[in-house]
């Protein structure tokens, strides 16, 4: 199951009088990963790179900054990726030191820098969640409320028509199962309504 951080944190790494400062921190979106870049560049001016990798759906980037290809924002997104990781932006910020470390050097140096600020994450599962919507009779109300409530799904809109019509939401792994027990306890008088019947 993917999970993200719930919250940003920091590691540093000196390898051969080279700097590694680097951070993870919640991200969903490109733009905003490259906006957290260009601030990291206005803290640190003296600084050789800023290479940084997203893992976010199709919103990912794997950028080197001007490291060999492949030595820096590849290997920071695959430490991303091996820990089933999901909405996280890695950063480092690398001061030379005056050694070369080589292609494999660096490599180990970004996974390394990732990996240990990793270690001071907490990390929280992603649940999907999946919104149903269901028009019923009124004497149907109040036991759709209690099958809701018993699910721990959310009620998130009831409108007052000719019939109720309700919307909730719960985990997408549930949500099947509760439909069709639903389904069973109306016996045929609830009315499933798809996504793009909008609620009036």
């Amino acid at each position: 199951m993917p999970q993200t951080i719930t919250a940003a944190a920091h590691s540093e790494l000196i390898i051969k009088k080279s700097r590694f400062i680097c951070c993870v921190q919640p991200m969903t979106d490109r733009a905003t990963a490259q906006a957290v870049v260009a601030a990291l560049w206005e803290q640190h001016p003296g600084a050789a790179h800023v290479c940084w990798a997203l893992l976010a759906g199709g919103q990912s980037a794997a950028v080197d900054d001007g490291e060999p290809s492949g030595t820096a924002g590849r290997p920071m997104l695959d430490v991303l990726r091996h820990q089933d990781l999901e909405g996280v932006l890695a950063t480092v910020v690398r001061y030379f030191g005056g050694v070369k470390l080589g292609a494999g050097g660096l490599v180990r140096a970004y996974t390394d820098s990732v990996a240990q600020a990793l270690l001071k994450t907490e990390k929280a599962a992603i649940v999907r969640l999946r919104t149903l919507r269901c028009k019923v009779p009124y004497a149907m109300e109040g036991m759709l409320r209690r099958e809701i409530e018993a699910a721990r799904a959310t009620l998130e809109q009831v409108e007052h028509g000719d019939d109720v019509t309700l919307a909730f939401s719960l985990p997408d792994a549930a949500a099947a199962a509760l439909q069709a027990s639903l389904s069973e306890a109306g016996h045929g008088r609830i009315l499933w309504l798809a996504d793009d019947d909008a609620i009036e």
